[in-house]
């Protein structure tokens, strides 16, 4: 069963929130997050041109605008690489573990597989406090979604999911 719905981020962006149910021990979430937007790259790559064209008509030196134009090629490539994130995936499966997968906009992809033996739990952790404190029986905290960003609305909604699954993979590694 596949269903979708729509949420937004911190800073009000939308998001799509793709739910699908394999099994009553297996779901996978995908968000999605906006694609590049051509205005903002159209913005960027206008305004380093023209600073760079500026230089060059007080300097009079050419290599000023190859420099801006192979610098603006470069910087879009490190961040189509790097940095934009097009969707975050989390699949939880009972018996296995979760993986979280970043699908950048270049194509790539990074994927994070925690074992279900090391899972502890799952929450939400909406702050997050500078003060030096020691979480008692926490040895690693993993976040998720780290680029949407999404409110707490998609978070708990995919919070109750996998306490569901927990309590399923429970249930059943207790009974004999």
């Amino acid at each position: 069963m596949e269903d979708e719905r729509s949420f937004s981020d911190i800073c009000g962006g939308r998001l799509a929130l793709q739910r699908r149910y394999y099994s009553p021990s297996c779901r996978e979430f995908c968000l999605s997050c906006p694609r590049l937007s051509l205005r903002s790259l159209t913005a960027v790559t206008c305004t380093v041109w023209l600073a760079a064209y500026g230089l060059f008509t007080l300097c009079e030196n050419s290599m000023i605008l190859s420099a801006a134009i192979f610098i603006t090629l470069l910087g879009l490539l490190g961040y189509l690489h790097f940095v934009k994130i097009d969707q975050e995936t989390l699949l939880i499966i009972d018996s296995l573990g979760i993986q979280m997968t970043s699908s950048y906009a270049s194509g790539k992809e990074s994927t994070t597989f925690i074992e279900m033996g090391k899972v502890k739990d799952v929450v939400i952790n909406e702050a997050i406090y500078m003060d030096p404190m020691e979480p008692h029986g926490i040895s690693q905290v993993v976040p998720v979604f780290q680029s949407a960003k999404p409110r707490l609305d998609c978070l708990i909604e995919v919070y109750r999911s996998c306490q569901e699954i927990l309590a399923h993979q429970k249930a059943t590694s207790a009974s004999p």
